[in-house]
């Protein structure tokens, strides 16, 4: 059986439902993480994803912010909703996949929406930083506890930061703008190797060739400046490894009306 799996930051769920739709029927991945979903779980759209072929979904969501959520063409069983930091915030969901439907093999899906930071990168003048280093720190410690990356697992989402020098259009310029500092790399690299977990996109796509996952919406031609920065990951399990069969960004979808800053990560399995 080959899976795929796509990640999204949406900025939105209401607001951009017609592009998810778009991009489901398009490219039919069987599961879809989003972020940013920005809804209470009783307003998530559900009937359009009911529409589309997807009738299991686990929702964690709360109002105008933040958010995620998990639709799939498979069964699931939610296992998960941790809050981070002990903030309440709806940063974190995960599920179980149904065995049977994954060639056999039961899968643990964790999809992440991590903390921006805000802008200054100094978490003793910028509370958002500090928010996002003890974000960080926390995730490592609890898949490092928990062996969360010790069997057959995948997270993904929006982390937020971009850790290779070609994961961002200059590496120099961005050394001091959050996303791209010193500090959040590392503590990225100690939530990696607390899996530890492969980067299923760098899998396929060397580290010396530029990828990005999102462009600002400052831009005024955003394809043009080509300004980006690869935000938006999926990462597996060293058993799962193996199994990889491809990663693809979907760049086009950033060109469509009134889109998300972000842009689909499909990645895909054979079981």
């Amino acid at each position: 059986m080959r899976l795929t799996l796509a990640t999204w930051n949406i900025n939105s769920i209401r607001l951009r439902i017609d592009l998810v739709a778009r991009f489901l029927r398009e490219q039919a991945p069987h599961v879809l993480c989003l972020q940013e979903t920005k809804c209470r779980d009783s307003e998530f759209p559900l009937a359009a994803f009911h529409m589309l072929g997807y009738p299991y979904a686990a929702i964690n969501g709360q109002k105008g912010y933040h958010g995620v959520a998990i639709a799939s063409k498979l069964p699931l069983t939610v296992i998960d909703r941790r809050s981070f930091c002990e903030k309440g915030d709806a940063r974190h969901i995960a599920v179980t996949l149904a065995a049977s439907d994954a060639g056999g093999h039961a899968i643990a899906l964790h999809n992440f929406y991590v903390p921006s930071g805000g802008d200054e990168p100094d978490p003793a003048v910028n509370p958002k930083f500090a928010h996002k280093l003890a974000f960080l720190d926390e995730m490592a410690e609890w898949m490092t506890t928990e062996r969360i990356g010790s069997s057959g697992a995948i997270i993904a989402g929006d982390f937020n930061i971009a850790p290779l020098e070609t994961d961002v259009w200059n590496h120099k310029a961005l050394l001091r703008v959050v996303s791209h500092t010193p500090v959040e790399v590392e503590k990225l690299d100690s939530v990696r190797e607390a899996g530890p977990w492969v980067d299923a996109l760098r899998h396929f796509v060397p580290p010396e060739k530029s990828l990005y996952t999102w462009w600002s919406y400052r831009a005024r031609d955003w394809e043009k400046s080509d300004r980006g920065r690869r935000l938006d990951h999926v990462w597996v399990s060293e058993s799962l490894k193996p199994r990889l069969d491809g990663a693809r960004v979907i760049r086009e979808s950033r060109g469509w009306e009134r889109p998300s800053d972000h842009v689909p990560v499909l990645v895909h399995f054979d079981f």
